[in-house]
């Protein structure tokens, strides 16, 4: 059964990655014929075609390796400045002006005789950025939906008042760790010396109303070594047990990583899913883009940890970039863990693709080809430069050439695959390992 719920995990990923793609494809076709203009390819994958179909003018299909997808917008290229548009040029200047001369040839390989008026370059520069940027809209707007049926629909497992279990003894607690097992030299825990069992739920700490898990463990660390007199209901009957606290090793509130000595008690809640609302919704979003952004912007080294891991030289952080092969990993152990319910699982996977989905959108936005913000980027500083031109009385310097990007494209295109390859064969060989 484990085996089935971790292939079913995986598959629902491979799906949600696949659907992702292809509806981030959908934000540049849509606008695109919106504006009327033409769009001859629309694919989910890369290498060679599973299955094609024409519709129209455009050819809308799939291909071997699902690992990204593309719309063919015709005029993304514009001709070589000061020549016919009809036209491309046949002079070649060297390696990368041969490239650029190729890939102008490749694009009016599609332009018929009433197709001059079609071109993506034509488009009004706004529209250029609405038809660029609708793709990483899609993936962001779908990061939102997914995070609100996990949250809103399904719920978030909170901290409860009520007693989930009661440690034998005191150790030091350290963040993400399991204490280790007790012996008979260490100190019995406040809790278990005050006789709560799991399913007791606290009601009052040292006389003080509790509302919240939160308030409780901040009234118990306040507490240090002192007496503490505890409320609570068990089997419908209300009842006072007496202890003190302990003054432990304990994990920082503010700062997880770090730690502080502090009143100590010896429970862990039980977790029940509360439903949230749609701010809790955008606060994560929020707080999930800002640590997406940092780790894009390191990247270049959480890259080189993760090659080094890869060659056994290091242990695998588990907030390493990952590539598809893991995060198939990540959600067949999510949905294989039957230490969570069912509930939990699902909660699990619609976190991970929203992640996903975050993720795909805000890279799209570096300003660098091929990625969206690319384009985006380029056509902003077209609009910037004839708007300045016009307020100093000087012509039209007309549009930026992309063309002569696309050594920067290829270059880009080849890091990103040998990205690639290092985080799959990390995954592979030594992946992240999640509890």
């Amino acid at each position: 059964m484990t085996a089935l719920f971790y292939l079913l995990g995986v598959l629902f990923f491979v799906i949600g990655v696949a659907a992702s793609i292809g509806l981030h494809e959908l934000g540049h076709l849509i606008p695109g014929k919106l504006y009327d203009v033409k769009v001859t390819q629309y694919f989910i994958g890369f290498g060679r075609t599973v299955w094609s179909r024409h519709r129209g003018e455009t050819e809308y299909g799939v291909k071997a390796i699902p690992l990204g997808g593309y719309v063919k917008l015709v005029g993304m290229l514009p001709p070589d400045p000061g020549e016919d548009p009809t036209r491309i040029r046949s002079r070649t200047t060297g390696m990368f002006a041969q490239l650029v001369d190729d890939a102008r040839a490749a694009e009016y390989e599609h332009v018929g005789a009433h197709d001059h008026d079609r071109l993506f370059y034509k488009l009004p520069w706004w529209k250029r950025v609405i038809v660029m940027g609708s793709g990483v809209a899609t993936n962001l707007l779908l990061a939102v939906m997914l995070f609100a049926v996990a949250f809103m629909g399904i719920g978030v497992a909170t901290a409860s008042t009520t007693v989930g279990k009661v440690s034998q003894c005191v150790k030091v607690v350290k963040a993400d760790t399991e204490p280790g097992k007790c012996t008979p030299a260490d100190q019995v825990t406040p809790a278990h010396r005050a006789g709560l069992l799991p399913g007791d739920r606290i009601t009052s700490f040292n006389g003080t109303p509790i509302r919240d898990y939160d308030q409780l463990q901040k009234l118990i660390r306040a507490n240090e070594g002192s007496a503490a007199a505890i409320g609570i209901v068990r089997d419908g009957k209300s009842r006072v047990l007496h202890t003190d606290t302990a003054i432990n090793s304990l994990p920082n509130l503010d700062d997880p990583e770090k730690s502080v000595r502090a009143g100590f008690l010896g429970i862990e809640p039980k977790l029940v899913r509360e439903r949230q609302d749609f701010g809790y919704v955008i606060s994560t979003m929020v707080h999930a883009t800002g640590e997406t952004l940092k780790t894009i912007g390191a990247l270049p080294v959480k890259l080189y940890h993760v090659a080094r891991a890869s060659v056994g030289l290091e242990k695998r952080s588990v907030d390493s970039p990952m590539s598809v092969v893991g995060a198939g990993r990540v959600a067949g152990s999510v949905a294989s863990d039957a230490s969570n319910s069912v509930a939990d699982r699902i909660a699990g996977l619609l976190g991970l693709l929203a992640g996903l989905n975050l993720f795909l959108g805000l890279i799209n936005l570096v300003p660098l080809p091929p990625f969206d913000g690319g384009q985006i980027a380029t056509t902003l500083y077209e609009a910037v430069r004839r708007r300045i031109a016009r307020l100093l009385g000087r012509p039209d310097p007309g549009g930026v050439d992309a063309a002569k990007l696309l050594p920067l494209t290829y270059a880009m295109a080849m890091v990103i695959l040998v990205v690639s390859v290092i985080l799959i064969y990390a995954d592979i060989v030594a992946p992240v390992r999640v509890s």
